[in-house]
């Protein structure tokens, strides 16, 4: 898979497979979502490969040969591999956008920064191969999501596609590489879709792309999961409270995993006024910083070193590892983690989130069973508290509570598990939640572009309510409506979108104006096909490029519902129906109204002061009198 522009021309677009295949679109991207999983399968097999070529020349061979010269060598690794991304940073100055990136583009309908696939991997197999703190899941998860955002470009398909195909792929990249399609599956639909759209087509492409790429990886890269996990004993129900301790000091380390990233990262941008002078340096010569840092950590603790596994599968299997280097690899392993990821080294950061969990786990168990030997006889042994302690420091740090259960789960295959697990992660994310109130305080709004307002304006939302900030009478458009005359008829009454409407004037869909042109856009870029496609195009009804599996409003709801429901799907508008008729049009909600109406919320309460109760009449009044 080549790198590839943001736009790229085709000849063969979605409209037209459908046409010449005769596919329902439900079929279609059924198909590709297999075809995205396929591609993300044999991309990460790959990745993966290229890791351990990297790994086996540099820790292997390189260092076969100037080991000799004494253990101190072992520091020169890192600085190789971030010597290496140095370069390749110089030449492309970034390697293309990340998945938070990709999942914020899809949602406000537009990505400015290229694609670069082919080169993001190769550098990320070269810094975990060079011993980079950070791990192989991020990157497999991009590989999924940018195969399926170049599809989706190559295709032009919607928004709404797109984001389905973009999740596809994300489902497909954890899937592979954890060797766990459930939790990839969930990961798509609770971070990238978002909770509202579990709908029956978007499980149906996100399993289909999830199943085929674990697939793919079992056959390339074996069927063992990525933790070999010793069996879950419960010793007695008492032992529960413990774990809900476990779920309190795992939301402080995930919260000091967090900041110190982003402390790292601010180092490393010259923000911080100690270290002002890194910001000097030219960012490509900073992963030879970071990895200089990281390899003379390593001199003395090389666990820190690299994805990691072997350290935590050692923890999981019980091997002795005393209470004073698991604390010392914790904080080690969070502060080379933080300083991989602000000096540039490319990687992700779920599996520092499990060693941190893993050695937390331990750590917390042995410190128990040292301070209370009468209660340690009601405990199960450290692995079981590391393995929940795994999973409760990654939901906290990535905000993903159902995919680090079920990943878990899955990985362990053991039921009796779930209760600890549910206890310590969800009550280590609620901690970091309220400790981090603002954190996405203002996520929803930012969004659906919506971060201009100011606070009391955000604040204002909580008592404003649909009907206040909605369309009574938006544009309404026949479903059997052709797409030029729906084309014209929007481009006369200037609005965005439009309701589509049966025969009994009840709501089947909405259309905008980006699915028209978009439309247009296709059959216009097959000029070779004129006669055909001008007769495809007259005969192209409304209710073919409409959206149909649609979110509502209600008018009696506070608005902020109705925004987050909009924020999730990224959506631009909402048709507001009734409560028990959701054909009932009642009118539209539009993200452009929403401004305006906390606007005149603002300025309504200001001209309290001056009018005892202002009413809209009052209001009116009092400005045609000056």
């Amino acid at each position: 898979m080549a790198d590839q522009p943001v736009s790229t021309p085709s000849t063969q677009h979605l409209t037209h497979l459908l046409n010449r295949f005769q596919l329902s679109p439900e079929t279609l991207i059924l198909l590709l979502g297999l075809l995205i999983g396929g591609g993300t399968g044999m991309g990460i097999v790959t990745f993966h490969y290229s890791i351990q070529i990297i790994h086996h020349l540099l820790l292997e061979d390189f260092m076969g040969l100037v080991g000799t010269w004494g253990a101190w060598t072992l520091w020169s690794v890192p600085i190789i591999g971030g010597l290496i991304v140095s370069l390749m940073r110089w030449r492309t100055q970034d390697f293309g956008p990340s998945l938070s990136s990709l999942i914020a583009a899809s949602r406000a309908g537009g990505l400015k920064q290229k694609l670069r696939p082919v080169t993001k991997m190769l550098a990320a197999a070269v810094s975990l191969g060079s011993g980079a703190s950070l791990g192989p899941e991020g990157p497999s998860v991009e590989i999924g999501a940018n195969f399926g955002v170049l599809l989706s470009q190559v295709l032009q398909v919607s928004q709404e596609r797109l984001r389905l195909l973009l999740a596809a792929g994300a489902a497909a990249g954890l899937a592979a590489g954890f060797n766990a399609p459930i939790a990839g599956v969930f990961f798509a639909l609770e971070v990238v879709l978002g909770a509202t759209s579990f709908a029956t087509s978007a499980v149906s492409v996100v399993l289909l792309a999830a199943v085929l790429a674990g697939l793919i990886a079992q056959i390339g890269l074996g069927s063992q999961p990525a933790f070999e996990l010793p069996a879950y004993q419960v010793r007695s129900p008492l032992e529960l409270p413990l774990y809900i301790g476990l779920g309190l000091g795992a939301s402080l380390v995930s919260l000091s995993y967090t900041q110190a990233i982003r402390f790292a990262k601010a180092c490393f941008d010259g923000k911080v006024p100690v270290l002002n002078w890194l910001g000097r340096i030219p960012k490509p010569v900073h992963p030879i910083i970071g990895g200089a840092i990281v390899g003379a950590v390593a001199l003395q603790f090389p666990q820190i070193l690299g994805i990691g596994y072997g350290t935590v599968q050692a923890m999981l299997q019980d091997v002795h590892l005393s209470i004073q280097l698991l604390l010392a690899l914790l904080v080690l392993k969070m502060l080379m983690t933080a300083v991989s990821a602000g000096s540039g080294f490319v990687g992700g950061l779920f599996a520092p989130a499990m060693f941190l969990g893993a050695s937390f786990g331990a750590a917390y168990a042995k410190i128990i069973a040292l301070l209370a030997p009468n209660i340690a006889i009601y405990m199960a042994a450290p692995p079981a508290y590391a393995m929940v302690g795994m999973a409760a420091v990654l939901a906290a740090s990535v905000r993903a509570p159902l995919t680090s259960i079920l990943l878990l789960f899955e990985l362990t295959r053991d039921y009796r598990i779930v209760l600890p697990l549910m206890a310590a992660v969800g009550l280590s994310f609620w901690l970091v939640e309220q400790m981090l109130p603002n954190e996405n305080s203002n996520s929803n709004l930012q969004r659906i572009g919506l971060s201009e307002l100011k606070d009391e304006q955000a604040e204002m939302l909580q008592e404003i309510f649909v009907i206040d900030a909605m369309y009574a009478n938006p544009k309404k458009l026949p479903s059997t409506m052709k797409v030029l005359e729906a084309a014209l008829s929007m481009w006369h009454a200037r609005t965005h979108s439009a309701l589509v409407i049966d025969e009994q004037e009840q709501l089947v869909g909405i259309v905008t104006l980006e699915d028209i042109n978009r439309t247009l856009a296709n059959y216009q870029n097959n000029s070779d096909l004129a006669t055909q496609i001008q007769h495809n195009l007259s005969n192209l009804s409304l209710k073919e490029i409409s959206t149909t599996d649609i979110l509502y409003a209600y008018s009696d709801e506070p608005l902020t519902e109705a925004l987050d429901r909009m924020a999730l799907r990224g959506l631009h508008q909402l048709p507001v129906v009734a409560r028990n008729n959701h054909e009932q049009i009642l009118g539209l909600l539009e993200r452009e109204q929403v401004a305006l109406t906390c606007n005149l919320a603002a300025t309504r309460k200001a001209l309290s002061h001056y009018l005892p109760s202002p009413s809209k009449t009052d209001v009116e009044e009092c400005l045609v009198s000056q």
